[in-house]
């Protein structure tokens, strides 16, 4: 083999190398902070210039925690942020439960926890939330999508709901319209083995965008929903000496900076539990 054969045979073999290792999955570093609660941060595959371009993920095994909702119109008082409601309701995860009206106090769609209802309403999102079962014929918690399950059926088999906007489907499809738009946000979803997921981003990305690094994420993910964005997104864990103290910044047309360091007080929250 002459040098300039023996070159191109190297060159090549070092680009199919660096190829194969590109195609690997990103493999997850899962931190265990207890029995069915794991903890994981991704580097984001598309930078952002602000934040720092991490996507956190909060695994929660349903068979193990309580999912609780908590509610400022419920619990007749202000707005908290998720740590204030964290430590009052004595919860080890806390996260929004949704965008809110101009009230303060009143869900995006349709909202209710056992006898009481935040929101009536049900709009024309095709997400919602699903917890505190009233029988065993279904999962514990789930986000149901309207299009692929029947929500007429599933609307009698739980007493707990927080509609939004749906963002990944039953079938793994990306369901945000392209826009430039960007903001951190905050969101909530499910595993192909039922588990829930509490995912946050900082830096901030277009959903659509953000979306598809979900879907490539090696996290099981089935589907999921938006739960806010900007300043207000919000994710905050304390547990077994693990703590996590996540709050978003960045949001277009509204503070386009990441100078936000400080969780804001939001109306709805969801919470999780020890059983």
């Amino acid at each position: 083999m002459n040098l300039t054969a023996c070159f191109i045979f190297v060159f090549c073999f070092l680009l199919a190398c660096e190829m194969h290792e590109k195609s690997q999955p990103i493999e997850p570093t899962w931190q265990k902070i207890d029995e069915g609660l794991d903890l994981a941060n991704f580097n984001s595959t598309i930078k952002s210039a602000w934040g720092d371009n991490k996507i956190t993920v909060l695994r929660i095994d349903p068979a193990y925690y309580k999912f609780s909702l908590i509610s400022a119109k419920e619990e007749k008082c202000r707005a908290k942020t998720v740590k204030q409601w964290a430590q009052e309701k004595k919860q080890i995860a806390v996260i929004n439960a949704g965008m809110f009206l101009k009230d303060h106090l009143t869900n995006t769609g349709y909202m209710k926890n056992f006898s009481f209802v935040n929101n009536s309403r049900l709009n024309d999102d095709n997400a919602v939330v699903a917890f505190n079962r009233t029988d065993s014929s279904v999962k514990e918690f789930q986000v149901i999508d309207r299009e692929c399950q029947d929500w007429e059926v599933l609307n009698e088999k739980y007493h707990t709901f927080s509609q939004g906007i749906r963002m990944i489907d039953c079938h793994q499809n990306n369901k945000w319209t392209k826009e430039d738009k960007k903001w951190s946000m905050v969101c909530i979803g499910t595993t192909k083995k039922g588990e829930a997921l509490f995912i946050f981003t900082r830096s901030p990305y277009p959903v659509h965008d953000f979306v598809n690094m979900l879907l490539k994420l090696p996290i099981n993910i089935y589907n999921a929903q938006y739960l806010e964005g900007g300043p207000e997104a919000s994710l905050y864990v304390n547990h077994k000496g693990v703590k996590v103290e996540k709050c978003g910044s960045y949001e277009t047309d509204f503070i386009e900076d990441d100078r936000n360091r400080e969780f804001w007080e939001i109306p709805n929250v969801i919470g999780i539990s020890r059983k």
